[in-house]
Formats: structure tokens, sequence, C-alpha cells
């Protein structure tokens, strides 16, 4: 498993992200920095949409796409929009730790009743719905798959600046994953 920085003090933040809006981030959500006030977005944060995840950001400041395990494939067009029309070079990439992406195997058969249950699906229709998306959602490691994912978007927009972070949901703190 791969390191994670904490950043309990402004000397935390790595050099590369200080004085950028990765590292304001961090600055609002680790260190209680005052929030200041902000006319278009900074940055684009990509988070899990896990309900246990709240970030202390000010208003304006990103735009944010939550998507199970921070999985941000099948946003593309909206990465692209905020970056070509919102003009943001930055993407703080948020995955977090317990992310009920990870075995989703594990997770077939509460799955399957819920949808049966809540959403009046049969059992069939319900069990081939997971059977198709499950494998395209699975995440494997959460601090793995934020690293590939990173890698992926510096591939695909190599003008910008992605940051792995890991959300501890125990602490409620983010902690940059390191990549050496």
């Amino acid at each position: 498993m791969s390191e994670l920085i904490a950043i309990n003090a402004y000397e935390n933040i790595p050099a590369q992200y200080r004085q950028t809006p990765v590292g304001l981030l961090l600055e609002y959500h680790n260190l209680s920095r005052n929030l200041e006030t902000y006319t278009s977005a900074q940055l684009l944060i990509g988070m899990c949409m896990d309900n246990r995840k709240h970030l202390r950001i000010p208003d304006n400041f990103a735009y944010i796409i939550r998507s199970g395990g921070a999985n941000l494939r099948f946003s593309e067009f909206k990465v692209s929009y905020a970056i070509g029309v919102g003009k943001v070079s930055h993407i703080a990439l948020i995955g977090h730790n317990n992310c009920a992406m990870v075995n989703l195997a594990a997770r077939r058969n509460d799955f399957i009743e819920g949808l049966t249950v809540v959403a009046g699906w049969s059992p069939e229709k319900a069990e081939e719905h997971f059977l198709q998306y499950a494998p395209l959602f699975e995440i494997g490691n959460e601090t793995d798959f934020i690293l590939s994912e990173a890698i992926r978007l510096r591939l695909r927009y190599p003008k910008v600046t992605v940051a792995p972070i890991l959300y501890r949901v125990e602490d409620n703190r983010l902690y940059l994953i390191s990549e050496n």
C-alpha cells in the first residue's frame, strides 16, 4: 500500500502543490484556513459519491464530480468541460478508505435484494444489471486505483496537475498519496 502524507501544517504540503488550488484545498480542509470568496472554480475535485465525506471549502471554489470510487472514466466529458470551459488546470482526485467500490462481488446479494425491494426490479433483472456493470466499477484497492486514475488523467490532459488524495473517514482528513 502506498504511503500517505499527512497534512497537519503548511510545511507538510509538498512544494509542487503550495500556492496552487490543490494546496488551497488542503489548507481549507485540513488546516482550517479562512474561507475566501471566489467567483469562478479554481480546480476540479473528483471524489467518491459516498455520503460520509464532506469537504470544507469555499463556495464557488471547485467543480465537483462525485462518482463511485472517484472513478472518472465515465465522466470524461465533464472533466473536459471543467478544463475547456471552466479553465481549471488542477484536479484533486479524492478516494477514501473503506470504499464500497472495493470487492463489489461481496455486495452482490445486497445489490440485487435492494433493487428488488426498493426499486421493484425482478431479481433476474437486478442480477443482470449487477453482472453487466460491477466489473466496470470495481476499483480494487483504493489508493492503487486513485494513483492509476491520476496517471490516466495526466496522460489524457498533460498540462493539468492531478493530485492523488485519500480521505480517511475515521478522522475526516485529506492525505496526499505518495507516488514514490
